[in-house]
């Protein structure tokens, strides 16, 4: 449909009107003259007026929770599962004892090392007080040459082997200690694997998990052609984006989690899987809120639309040529305007090409008005106050 003809669709109501005689009725029938020297009263309408303005725009994406660190917990050491020292799927502090290994052949390392340790250091005094006591006898040339390098060999063979004596039992030790399984982190404990009872082969054998979940991370998508269309409109200067995001969280029934958090990680690559430009938040979870795996919307706060000009959304109606609007020039009548409208703006609707701002809008009463007809610019209605209850 051309436009002109859409101008006679939307002039029919006027036509009719002007058939009917000056009561309402037809011209064969009898009544009495409107106000207007015959014609019908100026429909009465509501308006808003156009703004140009600094509007907030948020983005909203379907993302998923997952653990700032998740750490795999293994033993350091071969032996018998002794105990499990902690419940399943519950929050654990860092260096809280998870399992037990059996700790005896460990305990009888120890006591191995100290005895040779004991024994080393008795061999290194013995060897010193042989150098000591042939020394005088060498510088009288009562020893031989070799005899007193022989004493003095010992001593230095002596203290290496209490050092290394002395290595085995910090080992024996160490191993002793890592019979006791330790959470590397504070966070959430996963299923344990092995039960007690099993043999442990180090650190081949995976015990459990701990996620860590204060912080937590969400991870969300970026589609790539949004993007492209958000750059685009960043370099006409018809969006302002922030360095950073403010990031807020809608969870599955509608609430919102209360703590705000910060976009940590964006991607450089788009996914040939999903054509989204992977990207990454970062939100407090001290009170273990929010679990790894939770489907939440995230909304992103920061960005503006400078001299951004908005109506209220019913305000825009669909014609055979476009979304258009009514606004109210200034000899009081009613005119059609095509406009181009953007996203929307809370309970508005941006125009990005028809309206400069200024203009009168019709917001309520379209549907009594067409081009050209007279209206009447209704009062805004005053707010009602709150009623106070008198006191008894």
């Amino acid at each position: 449909m051309t436009r002109a003809s859409f101008k006679q669709l939307a002039l029919l109501p006027l036509l009719l009107a002007a058939a009917c005689g000056p009561g309402g009725q037809d011209k064969g029938g009898k009544g009495q003259g409107g106000p207007m020297g015959g014609g019908m009263p100026p429909s009465e309408v509501s308006v808003a007026t156009a703004e140009a303005q600094t509007l907030p725009v948020t983005f909203e994406y379907t993302g998923q929770t997952l653990g700032s660190r998740e750490v795999e917990v293994r033993a350091r050491v071969t032996g018998i599962l002794l105990s499990r020292n902690f419940r399943e799927g519950a929050p654990v502090k860092k260096g809280q004892s998870l399992f037990t290994i059996d700790p005896a052949p460990f305990e009888a390392a120890v006591a191995r090392a100290e005895a040779d340790v004991a024994a080393a250091e008795a061999r290194v005094e013995q060897a010193r007080r042989n150098a000591a006591r042939l020394k005088p006898l060498y510088a009288e040339k009562a020893v031989s040459q070799k005899e007193y390098d022989d004493a003095v060999s010992g001593e230095t063979i002596g203290a290496a082997d209490v050092k290394a004596a002395r290595a085995r039992l910090t080992e024996a030790k160490l191993n002793l200690e890592y019979t006791k399984v330790e959470a590397p982190v504070s966070g959430v404990t996963g299923r344990a694997l092995p039960s007690e009872g099993t043999l442990v082969s180090g650190p081949n054998v995976l015990l459990t998990t701990v996620v860590q979940v204060d912080p937590i991370w969400v991870s969300f998508g970026i589609p790539d052609n949004e993007q492209a269309a958000l750059q685009k409109e960043a370099d006409a200067g018809r969006l302002a984006l922030p360095k950073n995001f403010e990031v807020e969280l809608r969870l599955a029934d509608g609430a919102s989690y209360p703590k705000k958090g910060r976009v940590s990680f964006a991607d450089v690559r788009i996914s040939q899987v999903t054509g989204t430009r992977e990207a990454r938040a970062e939100l407090p979870n001290p009170d273990g809120a929010l679990r790894p795996g939770q489907f939440v919307r995230v909304i992103l706060h920061g960005a503006a639309r400078p001299k951004a000009v908005a109506v209220p959304q019913r305000a825009v109606l669909d014609g055979p040529q476009g979304k258009f609007v009514y606004i109210v020039d200034e000899k009081g009548t009613a005119q059609p305007r095509p406009v181009e409208a953007g996203p929307w703006s809370g309970e508005r609707w941006i125009i990005t090409s028809g309206l400069t701002g200024g203009e009168r809008v019709i917001t309520d009463g379209v549907m009594k008005i067409g081009p050209g007809a007279p209206v009447k610019v209704a009062e805004p209605k005053p707010q009602a106050q709150p009623q106070t209850q008198a006191k008894k």
